[in-house]
């Protein structure tokens, strides 16, 4: 078993640090994130949050027993995630212009659907797989557990994304009262979709080999 050493609390210290820097990178996570906030509201927005969480935390398990390992060794198996997560991305761009002006208002959406899209947006994310294969073992003691020091870094990370992706929520959803206006509402909800395909594109570019 893994005893803990409060002399690791350095090593975590400096990868919470490390896991908050990048966190703060523009990606899909924080455009998804605010496109929701802004224009359903905080409570699907949090719902989101979630399901980017569990779909952090599912990746980081499936690191600890090497499969995401395996998907950054293979070629083919990357690139069919990376295209799966740049067209679900665009996906989800096209469905927040087609809404129009119905920004503000209920519609109708279970909180589930936004739990399973942001659940569905870090499973096909291979930066997240990346992340947990070329940083977070660097972080590792090789005298210490693997597996016990895998768990406890993922967790470190999932916690400081899901706090970082909760205060992207609360910041955005502030604006909602102020699109209570049917033009400033579709100009907010085009302008956030636009910025959501840009993103998608970049992300392409970005994690192309």
């Amino acid at each position: 078993m893994f005893a803990f050493d409060p002399a690791y609390l350095p090593v975590i210290a400096s990868f919470a640090l490390t896991s908050f820097l990048i966190e703060l990178t523009p990606g899909p996570n924080m455009a998804y994130l605010a496109l929701v906030a802004s224009s359903e509201g905080r409570r699907p927005g949090f719902a989101t949050v979630a399901g980017v969480a569990l779909g952090l935390a599912v990746i980081g398990a499936l690191a600890a027993f090497g499969v995401a390992e395996l998907i950054q060794a293979s070629d083919v198996a990357y690139d069919a995630l990376r295209w799966a997560g740049i067209v679900f991305l665009l996906y989800l761009a096209w469905d927040g212009w087609r809404q129009g002006t119905d920004v503000v208002s209920p519609t109708g959406q279970s909180d589930r659907r936004y739990f399973m899209r942001g659940l569905v947006t870090n499973i096909l994310n291979p930066k997240a797989a990346v992340f947990y294969v070329a940083v977070l073992p660097t972080f590792i003691e090789p005298a210490l557990p693997i597996m016990q020091q895998t768990m406890l870094l993922t967790a470190v990370y999932v916690l400081v994304a899901t706090l970082i992706h909760a205060g992207i929520v609360a910041a955005a959803g502030a604006l909602e009262p102020l699109l209570n206006d049917p033009r400033r509402e579709m100009m907010a909800r085009r302008t956030l979709s636009l910025l959501l395909a840009a993103v998608a594109i970049w992300f392409g570019w970005s994690t192309a080999r």
